[in-house]
This record gives structure tokens, C-alpha cells and sequence, in this order.
């Protein structure tokens, strides 16, 4: 038995698969907390769109699509949703496998016996070339920074569910790993750093983010090569076949643009449509817009890292900066100039979830505690005879962010998306028209179900901010000709007032919004044969404020989840509450919204029978709202009229 635990404990300390074995492990416990269905925000678009070989939201992704494509047609025996999820499981898993490999070769070549800010002598460490008490401390180091960046709440959270952002984790170690071992090995040929650069292809085809790694590399690659003319020559062999990789990899767009799929973002069929999708131009005004943003977003970064990492894996990364600081001058200014300058470009972008903008900022952090675990095991070592399995415990010290972090990003059992997506498309008549700019909670989950399942396809979902731009008229053209046609001199008005605005030309504001409101009212009034909704945030919102009309003559009901436009002074029925979505003890702004909606549409609806003096109708929503929302505070109104029971 002894044998046994001895062969087991070598295996896991110092054989060069330990890097995979913690990885899988890390799978494990992720697959513990994937989500079942779609999540908020962009999940459900990005499923479908890897589903349908569709073009996404900027800046596009080409490699995220093919790449979920491919790995949808597995034969597996879950939906295509769970698949995508899973893909990022694997995708966060594998970043964590490089991440462990780059920790070990930083490691190994600044240990203190080495003089090591010259430029390593000997061939790139390898684990199997070390002492042997020393290959076990290097290991538990950088597994166990790997286990604390891998239980982060951010890092941990895009595992869940389908996301850019898990693809981008794994680019951003291959990134990091690829470029370590160049540098540190004493190779030098023209084509070292090619690896590098396909990386940082891949990772552009993916997200722009790669951005954020791109100072890393550099400053590696002008460490080791200095400005010399044969450097610029090694750019030039790396840039060239690597800038061909990429333009393949974005040739998918404007190539699959031109099948005109269901899901065509940005139509980039042409080369202005296809650079404005490339670019992001409608997200640049987001960047850099004002000291302020700035100042908000750093802010809520220093105050989110304890969140992330818990207080003593901080403690442990000024611990490790501190080792580092002392032992190596060049890695210190790497690693201080690269965070520096990520930290800068994501705290200028000012949208609400930046959390993920801060990931490669928090692998460097977890790099740190890597360093500072080692030398707190060289302090130990020195002090104390310490048996290598007593080493191995270490890495156990990452249970403090798991648990910390387990119920706050456990997604196994978030089905509200889903609920209440296909609670509203089952709301309404057949082929109504639903007018709403809920992306976030209801439309990009509409996505996948409508486009991918082929649930309710009959409803048209209408996103109102998306109506602003000219390529959505493309995409709404080509999955619903006769609404477009219907509103067709209105469309080409606004398009034809809004083509100098995306052009960067001189335009008239006014005449754009005049004309985009009209589309909008006529999408009612031109389509009088379909029943059409509109989503408590227009009726709160733009209907407040004159900016959406009805036509004359027609007037809003709350119907369920809705509000149904009706061109009637009768009453008008709705149907019975009898829905079920199964809310989430995993609570977030998204989940509170979709509960804050539901309750006030149930709330409207209430009022809306009682001023009809049908109070069985209104008490059967009243019981419906107290049972399913018990802690939504229900209007005064409504309680003194029907009573608190």
C-alpha cells in the first residue's frame, strides 16, 4: 500500500504530466458549475451563431465560430447549447494547463542561485533537468497559482457557459508560454518566434483583447534579441506568415456574409461594411471617453481583487512581487510595464461587465502567487526538514478561493434565461411581432432557441437599439421579407438619412432620429395583420419621453410579459399565469431584473383587470405574483383593494 502511495505521489509531483493532471482536475470541478442552458448577455447569440455558421457582434470571432462549429458536431449526447458550454469549459481548463507550464519556466530560471538577469547560459530549465527536492517545490508553486487563477471568480465564471472570453484565456497562456520558451531558450534561428506570432494570430482572429498581450511579448522578444537589424528581420519572417493566418481566418465573414445567413451582424460583405465590423466601430466610443470612467473603473477593480482571489492569495502575490523584485530586474519589468499598460486600455472602456477586459491582469497576479508560494517553500526548506509530501499539500491552500467563489459562479442549475425567453415567445399569438431591446435577459437567448431549436420561429423579435443600424434591416430582410416590405419607403429613408453617419460624413441628427421614429411607428401600423408587442422597457422608457409613438388610435395593455399594442377601447384578455420558471438561488443585476420585470408586468396587469372590476382575474395574477415573487414589493394600490393574504 505504501508502494503504491509512494509511486502515486511521484507521478503527481514531478512527471511531466502533472501540468495535465491538475488541468483535468480543474475540468472536473468545472464541469460541477457549467450551466445547463443560455446565460445573460451575448450567450445565446454566440451558441446560435456557432451553430449556424452565422456571423456574431463585433469585432466578429471568426476562430471562436469555426472552432464551436467543429466541436458541435461531436456526437455527443447532449443539446448543442451544452455543448458550447462545454467548450469553454475545456477552453478555461487548457488555459490553465499553459498557465502552470509558463509558472514552472519562470520558476526554474530566477531561482536565487542563478544570476539571473543575464540572459540564460544553459538550455530552457526543464523540470526533469532540477534538483529533485527543488523540481517538487517549482511544481507545487505553479500548481498552485494555477488552482488559485482558475477558482477566480471572473476566470472561473467564463468556464460556465459559451463566451469569447474562455477561447481568449487559452490564447492568452499559449501567448504567454509560447513566448517564455523562446526566451528562455538558447536557440537562435530566424524562425524562433514564429510560434509566438501564429499565437498572436489566432488570438487577433478571436478577440482584440490579444492586444493586451501583445506588450508581453514584445518586450521578451527585445530583451532576448535587442534592436539589432537581424531582429527586425526575425519580425519581418514572424509577421509575414502569421498576418496571412489571420487574413484567412477573417476571409470567413465577408465569405460567409455573402450566403447571407440568419444571423449576419454587420453584413460584412463588402470591404466598408467588413472593416466597420473589424473594428468595432460602434463600441469605439466607449474608449477613452473621459477621466472619469477611467477613475470609476480602476476603482472597481483594486475593490474586486479581493473578491477574486480572497485576502491571502493577495497576500501571497505582494509576497511573490516582492520575491521577484529582488531576484530578477528584467521579468519585474516585464511584468510591471505589461500590467501597467493592459490595465490602462481595459479601465478606459466604459461598459458595465469589464470584469473580463481584467483577466490577462489576472493571470499576471496569479504568476505572483505562484512566486510567492516558492518562496515561502525555500523559507520552509530552510528552515525545516520537509518530507516531499508535505510539499505536495500546499497547493491545497487554493480551497480558500473554490469555496469562496463555488456559489457565487455555480451555474448547474440557472435555467431563467431559458424560462423566461421561451415564456415570452409562448406569451403571444401566433406570428406576432415582439418589440423589445432586452438583449441582455431575453433577445440573444432568442437567438439560439428560435434559430438553432427552432422554437416559436413564428414570433418576430425586433431588437429596437439594433433597428439604428443599416445592417440589421439586411438581416430582418432576409429572415422576415414581408415586415421589411411593409415598411419599406420609412426603411429607406432612415437608411438613406443614416449612410453618412456610419460613413463618418456630415449628417443631420435630427433627420436621422426623425426618421428612425417613424420606422418604428410604422412597424405597427404597416402590420396591422400581426399582433405586436412591446417590452416594459420602451413603454418606461422611450414612451415616457416622446421618443416611440404609437400610431394614432392604437393604446398599450399589459398582457403577461408584454405590452400588446391594441387599436380597441375594450377590454382586452390576456392569459392565465399559469407559467413556470424556475428563479435562481444564484443571484446577479440580470436574474434581478427579469424578477423585477415579471413582477411590475404581473403588477400592471393586476391594475389593469381591477379597472375592469374583474377581481377574480386580478387576485388569480395576485396569487401568482406572491407565490412566485414573495419578495417583490407589490404596489400599495393593488394591496389595500385586494388584501395582503
Amino acid at each position: 500500500m505504501n508502494y503504491l502511495k509512494n509511486i502515486s505521489a511521484e507521478f503527481f509531483a514531478y512527471h511531466k504530466l502533472a501540468p495535465a493532471i491538475n488541468s483535468l482536475l480543474v475540468f472536473l470541478i468545472y464541469l460541477l458549475t457549467l450551466a445547463p442552458s443560455v446565460l445573460q448577455i451575448d450567450s445565446g447569440e454566440l451558441a446560435a451563431v456557432q451553430a449556424t455558421l452565422g456571423i456574431s457582434h463585433p469585432t466578429g470571432y471568426p476562430l471562436f465560430t469555426l472552432a464551436g462549429y467543429l466541436f458541435m458536431q461531436l456526437p455527443l449526447p447532449i443539446s448543442l447549447i451544452q455543448k458550447a458550454n462545454l467548450l469553454a469549459a475545456v477552453w478555461c481548463a487548457l488555459g490553465i494547463l499553459f498557465f502552470i507550464k509558463s509558472s514552472v519556466l519562470i520558476i526554474a530560471n530566477i531561482q536565487p542561485a542563478k544570476k539571473l538577469d543575464k540572459k540564460p547560459k544553459a538550455k530552457l530549465f526543464r523540470i526533469s533537468e532540477m534538483a529533485d527536492s527543488n523540481n517538487t517545490v517549482v511544481v507545487s508553486a505553479a500548481i498552485t497559482g494555477g488552482l488559485f487563477l482558475a477558482f477566480s471568480k471572473t476566470f472561473w465564471m467564463q468556464s460556465t457557459s459559451v463566451e469569447v472570453y474562455s477561447l481568449q484565456i487559452f490564447l492568452f497562456a499559449l501567448i504567454i508560454f509560447s513566448s517564455l520558451k523562446v526566451y528562455y531558450s538558447d536557440k537562435n534561428s530566424l524562425y524562433d518566434w514564429l510560434p509566438v506570432g501564429i499565437m498572436l494570430a489566432l488570438g487577433f482572429a478571436n478577440h482584440m483583447t490579444t492586444l493586451l498581450v501583445l506588450p508581453f511579448a514584445a518586450i521578451l522578444f527585445f530583451i532576448k534579441e535587442n534592436f539589432l537589424r537581424r531582429s527586425f528581420v526575425k519580425i519581418a519572417v514572424t509577421f509575414i506568415p502569421s498576418f496571412i493566418l489571420l487574413i484567412i481566418l477573417y476571409s470567413y465573414l465577408p465569405i460567409r456574409a455573402s450566403a447571407n445567413p440568419e444571423i449576419n451582424w454587420g453584413n460584412p460583405i463588402n470591404a466598408e461594411n467588413f472593416l466597420r465590423h473589424i473594428t468595432g466601430k460602434q463600441y469605439l466610443v466607449w474608449f477613452f471617453s473621459s477621466i472619469e470612467v477611467s477613475k470609476k473603473q480602476l476603482g472597481y477593480f483594486f475593490s474586486n481583487l479581493p473578491s477574486e482571489f480572497t485576502i491571502p492569495g493577495l497576500l501571497l502575490a505582494i509576497t511573490g512581487f516582492l520575491f521577484l523584485v529582488r531576484s530578477s530586474k528584467k521579468i519585474t519589468g516585464l511584468f510591471v510595464i505589461s500590467f501597467i499598460i493592459a490595465l490602462f486600455y481595459s479601465i478606459n472602456y466604459d461598459i458595465v461587465d469589464i470584469d473580463s477586459y481584467f483577466l490577462f491582469n489576472f493571470i499576471i497576479i496569479s504568476i505572483l502567487i505562484s512566486l510567492g508560494i516558492y518562496f515561502i517553500l525555500l523559507q520552509v526548506k530552510k528552515r525545516f526538514k520537509l518530507k516531499k509530501r508535505i510539499i505536495y499539500l500546499f497547493p491545497l491552500i487554493s480551497i480558500i478561493p473554490l469555496v469562496t467563489n463555488y456559489n457565487s459562479v455555480d451555474q448547474s442549475k440557472q435555467y431563467i434565461y431559458e424560462d423566461y425567453t421561451k415564456n415570452i415567445l409562448n406569451s403571444v399569438e401566433e406570428n406576432s411581432i415582439v418589440f423589445s431591446y432586452q438583449w441582455d435577459y431575453f433577445i440573444s437567448a432568442s437567438y439560439y432557441f428560435q434559430f438553432v431549436e427552432n422554437y416559436r420561429k413564428d414570433v418576430v423579435v425586433i431588437d429596437k437599439e439594433l433597428l439604428r443600424r443599416s445592417w440589421y434591416y439586411n438581416q430582418l430582410k432576409r429572415n422576415y421579407p414581408n415586415i421589411i416590405t411593409n415598411i419599406e419607403s420609412e426603411m429607406n429613408l432612415f437608411l438613406k438619412a443614416l449612410e453618412p453617419f456610419e460613413r463618418n460624413e456630415k449628417y443631420d441628427a435630427n433627420i436621422i432620429e426623425m426618421n428612425y421614429r417613424n420606422v418604428m411607428t410604422n412597424l405597427i401600423s404597416n402590420n396591422s395583420d400581426r399582433d405586436f408587442y412591446v417590452g416594459l422597457e420602451l413603454f418606461a422608457n422611450e414612451m415616457q419621453r416622446g421618443e416611440f409613438s404609437l400610431p394614432k388610435g392604437y393604446q398599450i395593455v399589459p398582457h403577461l410579459f408584454l405590452f400588446k399594442t391594441v387599436k380597441s377601447d375594450q377590454y382586452i384578455p390576456a392569459p392565465d399565469p399559469d407559467f413556470s420558471i424556475k428563479f435562481s438561488q444564484n443571484q446577479n443585476r440580470y436574474t434581478r431584473f427579469i424578477e423585477e420585470t415579471i413582477g411590475r408586468m404581473l403588477s400592471y396587469r393586476i391594475l389593469y383587470e381591477m379597472h375592469w372590476s374583474r377581481m377574480d382575474k386580478a387576485k388569480l395574477y395576485y396569487k401568482k405574483l406572491r407565490t412566485t415573487l414573495p419578495e417583490f414589493t407589490i404596489p400599495e394600490q393593488i394591496v389595500r383593494k385586494i388584501g395582503p393574504e
